[in-house]
């Protein structure tokens, strides 16, 4: 840990959240949420159809295509225990494309509920695909930190992606408190999801419509997409009361050459659509810090610390010119990395001038990452959103945040 860390209490991170405040189902029509818009320090409120108005000119925004799988199986023994197992990533073989096209058997990192209830033996669960009926296998195999390897197995020739699409069903944030309903398969997902692998959605870009897309286009305001893999450890609230003490989950982003050489011209707003998208971005910078000294076969990762230790501070440009120049030499479509870097009060921003995201918890390492960009003026803008009635979190409104 870097002794140049800011000490932060995460009781100055807090706020008063009313349970009634919190949105448990999307309104009907995704882009017809309220929109709260801070722009160097002052707040407004418009409707989110209409962010192209107030979205600057020449922006490039830059989204998160990851798509949710069904990611909660219920399985039940024979005593008629239930054991949820929650899938949270490939395990063997690591690799989320190659790990859903398996068609025998696959490897993951799964929590389970209920362990207590199942040391031992294979569970089984009946699964209707296509008319058939496919018998899917569970058996742990070991325990691996928090969570357990289980390997499934099953006995039709058909891609795992198949079988948990099948399977299992949406997991929705816990603080719902309701069970997954089918509704909830279209609206917990955007609308350009497209790369299979996250456990919660990338929420901010759940209000986004072809209608909104198509306004943007018209105002010649750019896109682009990467894709991190949204894990668990994103409801994880801070538990210690120093936030240095917090341990930060990682989490896998992939990236093309193309999205770099975009970023490489520098647009005049750079704006990160969700917390996720505002990660990966920022990890890019702290990669290409080091990227002159990494090997071929070298995992390239970011640690959650690295920003605070006594790096070298280069240009933006350069540091996105290291990763392209590294990408071609070793002729990479697409950069592949980890990383848990954790944005909080005292991070100062390489890349971007902007960001869209949705109301987050109390205590939290998202609430962190907006105040870090926010400053004290978070306070202002959550205190705005309760005294006017926003709704809060997953399903709740939108804010648009804007630095010139």
């Amino acid at each position: 840990m870097s002794a140049n860390l800011p000490q932060i209490r995460i009781s100055d991170y807090s706020y008063d959240l009313p349970g009634g405040r919190i949105a448990v189902y999307p309104l009907p029509e995704r882009d017809r949420s309220k929109l709260l818009v801070w722009h160097n320090g002052n707040i407004s409120s418009s409707v989110f159809s209409d962010i192209g108005q107030v979205l600057p000119e020449n922006a490039l925004l830059v989204f998160n295509n990851t798509r949710v799988i069904h990611a909660r199986l219920l399985f039940r023994r024979l005593s008629g225990a239930r054991i949820e197992v929650f899938c949270l990533e490939p395990h063997r073989p690591a690799d989320y494309q190659v790990s859903f096209g398996q068609t025998g058997s696959v490897e993951w990192k799964c929590l389970v509920g209920n362990a207590k209830k199942w040391k031992h033996g294979r569970l089984e669960l009946p699964v209707a695909i296509e008319g058939e009926t496919v018998c899917l296998g569970a058996e742990m195999l070991e325990r691996s930190d928090n969570a357990f390897v289980i390997r499934f197995s099953w006995d039709r020739p058909v891609p795992f992606a198949g079988i948990i699409e099948a399977a299992g069903s949406m997991p929705i944030p816990p603080y719902l408190n309701r069970p997954a309903e089918e509704s909830d398969n279209d609206r917990y997902q955007t609308v350009y999801a497209c790369a299979d692998g996250s456990v919660a959605a990338p929420t901010a870009g759940l209000h986004f419509t072809d209608e909104v897309f198509r306004r943007l286009a018209e105002k010649k305001i750019r896109t682009a997409e990467l894709t991190l893999h949204v894990g668990a450890g994103t409801f994880q609230p801070v538990k210690s009361d120093l936030v240095n003490s917090h341990q930060m989950h990682t989490e896998t982003v992939a990236v093309s050459q193309s999205l770099l050489q975009q970023l490489m011209a520098r647009p005049h707003h750079l704006i990160a659509i969700g917390t996720t998208s505002v990660r990966s971005l920022e990890s890019l910078y702290w990669l290409g810090v080091k990227a002159a000294a990494w090997q071929p076969r070298q995992q390239p990762s970011v640690d959650q610390w690295e920003p605070y230790g006594e790096k070298a501070d280069i240009p933006a440009e350069e540091a996105l010119g290291n990763l392209l120049q590294f990408m071609k030499k070793n002729t990479m479509d697409e950069l592949r990395f980890t990383t848990s870097l954790m944005i909080m009060p005292g991070y100062r921003f390489r890349l971007l001038n902007g960001m869209l995201t949705n109301f987050h918890q109390p205590r939290s390492t998202l609430l962190l990452l907006v105040a870090a960009f926010l400053g004290h003026d978070w306070k202002k803008v959550y205190d705005y959103a309760l005294n006017n009635d926003f709704r809060f979190l997953s399903y709740g409104d939108s804010n648009l945040y804007l630095k010139d």
